[in-house]
Protein backbone atom coordinates (compact mmCIF):
# COMPACT_ATOMS: atom_id res chain seq x y z
CA UNK A 1 0.00 0.00 0.00
CA UNK A 2 1.16 3.55 -0.49
CA UNK A 3 1.18 6.30 1.40
CA UNK A 4 0.85 9.67 0.26
CA UNK A 5 0.00 12.84 1.89
CA UNK A 6 -3.33 14.99 1.91
CA UNK A 7 -3.98 19.02 3.35
CA UNK A 8 -6.73 21.21 3.26
CA UNK A 9 -6.29 24.33 1.29
CA UNK A 10 -8.11 26.57 2.57
CA UNK A 11 -6.96 25.88 6.28
CA UNK A 12 -4.19 28.79 5.97
CA UNK A 13 -2.05 27.42 2.88
CA UNK A 14 0.36 29.94 1.65
CA UNK A 15 2.99 29.71 -1.11
CA UNK A 16 5.84 29.55 1.60
CA UNK A 17 3.93 27.32 3.29
CA UNK A 18 2.86 24.99 0.34
CA UNK A 19 6.17 25.10 -1.40
CA UNK A 20 7.97 23.58 1.79
CA UNK A 21 5.15 20.62 2.25
CA UNK A 22 5.79 19.41 -1.23
CA UNK A 23 9.68 20.19 -1.42
CA UNK A 24 9.08 17.89 2.11
CA UNK A 25 6.79 15.23 0.80
CA UNK A 26 9.39 14.80 -2.43
CA UNK A 27 12.19 14.14 0.08
CA UNK A 28 10.49 12.54 2.24
CA UNK A 29 9.56 9.83 -0.13
CA UNK A 30 5.44 9.78 0.31
CA UNK A 31 3.81 8.84 -2.48
CA UNK A 32 2.26 11.58 -3.59
CA UNK A 33 0.56 14.71 -2.17
CA UNK A 34 -3.31 16.01 -2.66
CA UNK A 35 -5.36 18.88 -1.60
CA UNK A 36 -8.58 19.79 -1.09
CA UNK A 37 -10.31 22.86 -3.31
CA UNK A 38 -12.61 25.09 -1.23
CA UNK A 39 -12.70 28.75 -0.90
CA UNK A 40 -13.06 28.56 2.94
CA UNK A 41 -14.06 26.98 6.23
CA UNK A 42 -17.48 25.42 6.78
CA UNK A 43 -17.40 27.67 9.59
CA UNK A 44 -15.57 31.07 10.34
CA UNK A 45 -12.69 32.17 11.02
CA UNK A 46 -11.73 32.04 7.28
CA UNK A 47 -7.87 31.70 6.75
CA UNK A 48 -5.66 32.02 3.62
CA UNK A 49 -6.11 30.07 0.82
CA UNK A 50 -4.42 29.26 -2.17
CA UNK A 51 -6.22 28.45 -6.10
CA UNK A 52 -6.09 25.16 -6.73
CA UNK A 53 -5.36 24.92 -10.43
CA UNK A 54 -2.52 27.98 -10.08
CA UNK A 55 -0.80 25.57 -6.92
CA UNK A 56 -0.75 22.79 -8.79
CA UNK A 57 0.88 23.87 -11.76
CA UNK A 58 3.77 25.15 -9.36
CA UNK A 59 3.83 21.96 -8.05
CA UNK A 60 3.87 20.38 -11.44
CA UNK A 61 7.09 22.54 -12.09
CA UNK A 62 8.77 22.28 -8.73
CA UNK A 63 8.63 18.32 -8.27
CA UNK A 64 9.88 15.86 -9.84
CA UNK A 65 8.53 12.24 -8.94
CA UNK A 66 5.15 12.66 -6.69
CA UNK A 67 1.55 12.47 -8.03
CA UNK A 68 -0.27 14.76 -7.25
CA UNK A 69 -4.13 15.71 -7.57
CA UNK A 70 -7.28 17.94 -6.02
CA UNK A 71 -8.92 15.55 -3.81
CA UNK A 72 -11.44 16.53 -4.92
CA UNK A 73 -12.53 19.63 -7.15
CA UNK A 74 -16.47 20.42 -7.46
CA UNK A 75 -18.01 20.66 -10.48
CA UNK A 76 -19.94 23.68 -9.37
CA UNK A 77 -16.96 25.68 -9.24
CA UNK A 78 -16.02 25.63 -12.83
CA UNK A 79 -17.59 23.86 -15.55
CA UNK A 80 -16.14 20.36 -16.42
CA UNK A 81 -14.80 21.80 -19.83
CA UNK A 82 -12.07 23.60 -18.23
CA UNK A 83 -11.50 21.18 -15.58
CA UNK A 84 -10.59 18.33 -18.79
CA UNK A 85 -9.04 20.82 -20.15
CA UNK A 86 -7.02 22.10 -17.08
CA UNK A 87 -6.38 18.57 -15.71
CA UNK A 88 -5.08 16.99 -19.21
CA UNK A 89 -2.61 19.98 -19.86
CA UNK A 90 -1.42 20.02 -16.28
CA UNK A 91 -0.49 16.06 -16.45
CA UNK A 92 1.16 16.73 -19.50
CA UNK A 93 2.88 19.19 -18.04
CA UNK A 94 4.31 16.97 -14.94
CA UNK A 95 5.01 13.88 -16.99
CA UNK A 96 1.76 11.86 -16.43
CA UNK A 97 1.62 12.78 -12.48
CA UNK A 98 -1.74 14.25 -12.09
CA UNK A 99 -4.85 12.20 -10.41
CA UNK A 100 -7.85 14.30 -11.58
CA UNK A 101 -10.47 14.44 -8.66
CA UNK A 102 -13.73 15.41 -9.15
CA UNK A 103 -16.55 15.89 -6.89
CA UNK A 104 -20.07 17.26 -6.92
CA UNK A 105 -19.71 19.92 -4.08
CA UNK A 106 -21.19 19.96 -0.54
CA UNK A 107 -19.63 22.86 1.91
CA UNK A 108 -22.73 25.52 1.52
CA UNK A 109 -20.94 28.14 3.19
CA UNK A 110 -18.50 28.91 0.50
CA UNK A 111 -21.26 28.45 -2.49
CA UNK A 112 -23.16 31.07 -0.76
CA UNK A 113 -20.37 33.55 -0.19
CA UNK A 114 -19.18 33.75 -3.61
CA UNK A 115 -21.96 33.37 -5.51
CA UNK A 116 -21.85 29.33 -6.47
CA UNK A 117 -25.17 27.13 -7.34
CA UNK A 118 -24.78 24.18 -5.04
CA UNK A 119 -28.22 23.12 -5.97
CA UNK A 120 -30.30 20.74 -3.99
CA UNK A 121 -28.68 16.73 -3.42
CA UNK A 122 -30.70 15.50 -6.23
CA UNK A 123 -30.51 18.10 -8.65
CA UNK A 124 -26.47 18.06 -7.57
CA UNK A 125 -25.63 15.00 -8.11
CA UNK A 126 -27.98 14.80 -11.74
CA UNK A 127 -25.31 17.79 -12.48
CA UNK A 128 -22.60 15.70 -10.95
CA UNK A 129 -23.40 13.36 -13.51
CA UNK A 130 -23.27 15.74 -16.31
CA UNK A 131 -19.99 16.62 -15.75
CA UNK A 132 -19.12 13.20 -15.83
CA UNK A 133 -20.17 12.63 -18.72
CA UNK A 134 -18.59 15.56 -20.25
CA UNK A 135 -15.37 15.53 -19.10
CA UNK A 136 -14.62 11.76 -19.51
CA UNK A 137 -15.68 12.14 -23.43
CA UNK A 138 -13.73 15.01 -24.09
CA UNK A 139 -10.80 13.07 -22.37
CA UNK A 140 -11.22 9.70 -23.58
CA UNK A 141 -12.53 10.55 -27.31
CA UNK A 142 -9.93 11.41 -30.40
CA UNK A 143 -12.50 13.25 -32.77
CA UNK A 144 -15.50 15.79 -31.90
CA UNK A 145 -17.96 14.90 -29.37
CA UNK A 146 -21.31 16.01 -28.46
CA UNK A 147 -23.73 16.17 -25.45
CA UNK A 148 -27.00 17.42 -24.94
CA UNK A 149 -27.77 17.70 -20.99
CA UNK A 150 -29.89 19.85 -18.68
CA UNK A 151 -26.94 21.38 -17.10
CA UNK A 152 -24.20 21.29 -19.92
CA UNK A 153 -24.07 21.25 -23.70
CA UNK A 154 -21.73 20.00 -26.15
CA UNK A 155 -21.39 20.23 -29.86
CA UNK A 156 -18.72 18.81 -32.20
CA UNK A 157 -16.27 19.85 -29.74
CA UNK A 158 -12.86 18.37 -29.13
CA UNK A 159 -10.29 19.00 -27.10
CA UNK A 160 -6.85 19.61 -28.56
CA UNK A 161 -3.84 18.94 -27.99
CA UNK A 162 -4.71 15.60 -27.23
CA UNK A 163 -3.34 13.91 -24.06
CA UNK A 164 -0.25 12.90 -23.97
CA UNK A 165 -1.33 9.74 -21.85
CA UNK A 166 -4.34 7.85 -23.53
CA UNK A 167 -7.51 9.01 -22.37
CA UNK A 168 -6.31 11.84 -19.97
CA UNK A 169 -5.52 11.82 -16.55
CA UNK A 170 -7.13 8.90 -14.08
CA UNK A 171 -10.50 10.20 -12.97
CA UNK A 172 -10.90 9.78 -8.99
CA UNK A 173 -14.28 10.30 -7.48
CA UNK A 174 -14.10 10.38 -3.84
CA UNK A 175 -17.24 9.59 -1.70
CA UNK A 176 -19.25 6.87 0.54
CA UNK A 177 -22.62 7.26 -1.14
CA UNK A 178 -24.24 3.55 -2.29
CA UNK A 179 -27.14 5.22 -3.89
CA UNK A 180 -25.72 7.89 -6.26
CA UNK A 181 -21.90 7.73 -5.62
CA UNK A 182 -20.82 4.57 -6.14
CA UNK A 183 -22.74 3.73 -9.12
CA UNK A 184 -20.93 6.91 -10.49
CA UNK A 185 -17.40 5.15 -9.59
CA UNK A 186 -18.14 2.36 -11.23
CA UNK A 187 -19.27 3.97 -14.49
CA UNK A 188 -16.74 6.44 -14.89
CA UNK A 189 -13.66 6.80 -12.85
CA UNK A 190 -10.45 5.10 -12.56
CA UNK A 191 -10.16 5.52 -8.82
CA UNK A 192 -12.33 5.58 -5.87
CA UNK A 193 -11.57 7.57 -3.04
CA UNK A 194 -12.93 6.54 0.27
CA UNK A 195 -13.61 9.39 2.81
CA UNK A 196 -12.78 8.76 6.52
CA UNK A 197 -14.76 5.32 7.12
CA UNK A 198 -12.74 2.36 8.80
CA UNK A 199 -11.30 -0.75 7.32
CA UNK A 200 -14.53 -3.16 7.66
CA UNK A 201 -16.69 -0.62 5.90
CA UNK A 202 -14.06 -0.42 2.82
CA UNK A 203 -14.10 -4.04 2.86
CA UNK A 204 -17.97 -4.07 2.60
CA UNK A 205 -17.93 -1.44 -0.22
CA UNK A 206 -15.11 -2.79 -2.11
CA UNK A 207 -17.40 -6.00 -2.51
CA UNK A 208 -20.16 -3.60 -3.61
CA UNK A 209 -17.58 -1.93 -6.28
CA UNK A 210 -16.60 -5.00 -7.61
CA UNK A 211 -20.38 -6.16 -7.96
CA UNK A 212 -21.40 -2.67 -10.01
CA UNK A 213 -18.44 -2.49 -12.22
CA UNK A 214 -19.61 -6.02 -12.98
CA UNK A 215 -22.60 -4.69 -14.36
CA UNK A 216 -20.87 -2.44 -15.90
CA UNK A 217 -18.58 -5.16 -17.79
CA UNK A 218 -15.35 -3.92 -16.10
CA UNK A 219 -13.19 -6.18 -14.09
CA UNK A 220 -12.60 -5.06 -10.45
CA UNK A 221 -8.71 -4.57 -11.18
CA UNK A 222 -9.85 -1.46 -14.04
CA UNK A 223 -10.55 0.84 -10.03
CA UNK A 224 -8.16 1.65 -8.09
CA UNK A 225 -9.46 1.56 -3.98
CA UNK A 226 -7.55 4.72 -1.90
CA UNK A 227 -8.81 6.34 1.11
CA UNK A 228 -8.73 9.68 2.25
CA UNK A 229 -8.46 10.10 6.84
CA UNK A 230 -7.35 11.71 9.26
CA UNK A 231 -3.90 10.85 11.19
CA UNK A 232 -3.20 11.59 14.83
CA UNK A 233 0.48 10.17 15.60
CA UNK A 234 2.39 10.51 18.71
CA UNK A 235 5.91 9.13 18.51
CA UNK A 236 5.57 8.46 22.46
CA UNK A 237 2.59 8.24 24.62
CA UNK A 238 2.90 11.64 26.51
CA UNK A 239 3.29 12.92 22.80
CA UNK A 240 -0.12 11.08 21.47
CA UNK A 241 -2.09 12.02 24.71
CA UNK A 242 -0.92 15.50 24.28
CA UNK A 243 -1.96 15.22 20.21
CA UNK A 244 -4.99 14.10 21.55
CA UNK A 245 -5.94 16.77 23.46
CA UNK A 246 -8.74 15.60 25.39
CA UNK A 247 -10.26 13.62 22.40
CA UNK A 248 -10.87 9.68 22.69
CA UNK A 249 -9.43 7.63 20.71
CA UNK A 250 -10.95 4.55 20.46
CA UNK A 251 -14.10 7.05 19.00
CA UNK A 252 -11.87 8.44 16.48
CA UNK A 253 -10.77 4.59 15.19
CA UNK A 254 -14.39 3.98 14.99
CA UNK A 255 -14.82 7.25 12.66
CA UNK A 256 -12.07 5.63 10.09
CA UNK A 257 -9.22 7.76 11.82
CA UNK A 258 -5.77 6.67 12.26
CA UNK A 259 -4.23 7.01 15.56
CA UNK A 260 -1.65 5.79 18.15
CA UNK A 261 1.75 5.74 18.49
CA UNK A 262 4.06 4.45 15.10
CA UNK A 263 3.50 0.36 16.20
CA UNK A 264 -0.34 1.14 16.16
CA UNK A 265 -0.43 3.26 13.51
CA UNK A 266 1.47 0.97 11.23
CA UNK A 267 -1.01 -2.16 12.92
CA UNK A 268 -3.85 0.28 11.38
CA UNK A 269 -2.15 0.87 8.11
CA UNK A 270 -1.77 -2.91 7.67
CA UNK A 271 -5.76 -3.51 7.93
CA UNK A 272 -6.47 -0.81 5.60
CA UNK A 273 -4.43 -2.81 3.27
CA UNK A 274 -5.88 -6.14 3.97
CA UNK A 275 -9.55 -4.25 3.39
CA UNK A 276 -8.62 -3.76 -0.55
CA UNK A 277 -7.04 0.20 0.54
CA UNK A 278 -4.39 0.46 -2.59
CA UNK A 279 -3.19 4.15 -1.60
CA UNK A 280 -3.91 6.07 1.55
CA UNK A 281 -3.77 9.96 1.36
CA UNK A 282 -3.20 10.96 5.42
CA UNK A 283 -4.92 14.54 6.39
CA UNK A 284 -1.77 16.48 7.52
CA UNK A 285 -3.36 19.39 9.27
CA UNK A 286 -0.22 20.98 10.93
CA UNK A 287 1.04 22.84 8.12
CA UNK A 288 4.26 24.20 9.26
CA UNK A 289 5.00 20.97 11.13
CA UNK A 290 7.90 19.32 9.09
CA UNK A 291 9.27 17.72 12.22
CA UNK A 292 5.99 15.95 12.04
CA UNK A 293 5.98 14.94 8.95
CA UNK A 294 9.63 13.70 8.78
CA UNK A 295 8.33 11.76 11.84
CA UNK A 296 5.18 10.62 10.13
CA UNK A 297 7.09 9.17 6.72
CA UNK A 298 9.73 7.22 9.48
CA UNK A 299 6.44 5.80 11.12
CA UNK A 300 5.11 4.47 7.62
CA UNK A 301 8.12 3.10 6.38
CA UNK A 302 7.45 -0.14 8.08
CA UNK A 303 4.16 -0.56 6.53
CA UNK A 304 5.43 0.92 2.90
CA UNK A 305 8.97 0.58 2.49
CA UNK A 306 8.68 3.46 -0.56
CA UNK A 307 8.44 5.90 1.77
CA UNK A 308 11.37 7.12 2.96
CA UNK A 309 13.19 6.11 -0.05
CA UNK A 310 13.81 9.14 -1.59
CA UNK A 311 15.09 10.91 1.78
CA UNK A 312 18.27 12.41 1.12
Amino acid sequence: MEIAIMIEGQDGLTWPRWQRIAQAVEALGFAGLYRSDHFTNAGPPDKDSLELWLSLAWLASHTTRIEFGPLVTPVSFRHPVFTARIGAQLDDLSGGRLTLGVGAGWQEREHTAFGFALLPPAERMDRFQEGLEVMTRLLRSDGPVSFEGRYYHLHEAQLLPRPQRPAGPPLLIGGNGQRRTLPLVARYADEWNAVLIPAARIAELNAHLDRLLAEQGRPAGALRRSLMTGIVLGRSDAELSANLAGRDPAALRERGLIVGVEAQVQEQLHTLAQAGVQRVMLQWLALDDLDGLEALASCCQAASPQVGAASP
